[in-house]
């Protein structure tokens, strides 16, 4: 079996299952649990140690909304700069076929 073949069969396992999940929170609920609520929870205790549970979750909650904010920052610029290369390239592209067209130009 080739890597496509290997990785056609992983997929169409991987949708079997999700396919035969009929709580897909719950299939997924110890996962998020376990990644970044804990993460936010360390930051927010070491911030803010003297604060009760309660307020540690609303900060934690916080902290969580700030990095996935800065994440969408990080990725709306990453496409703007993305976009800004493929137009400055296609620009190039356009600017070389039109040079070849002015007189004086060895295809003229």
């Amino acid at each position: 079996m080739n890597t496509s073949e290997r990785s056609q069969q992983m997929r169409f396992a991987a949708h079997m299952s999700w396919a035969n999940t009929t709580d897909r929170s719950a299939r997924t609920a110890a996962a998020r649990r376990a990644s970044h609520h804990t993460r936010f929870l360390v930051q927010a205790r070491e911030l803010h140690p003297d604060a009760t549970e309660a307020e540690i979750e609303k900060v934690a909650e916080s902290l969580r909304k700030a990095h996935y904010t800065a994440l969408g920052l990080k990725s709306a610029a990453s496409r703007r700069a993305k976009s800004a290369a493929t137009k400055a390239k296609k620009r190039a592209e356009a600017e070389q076929q039109i040079a070849q067209y002015r007189p004086g130009s060895a295809a003229a």
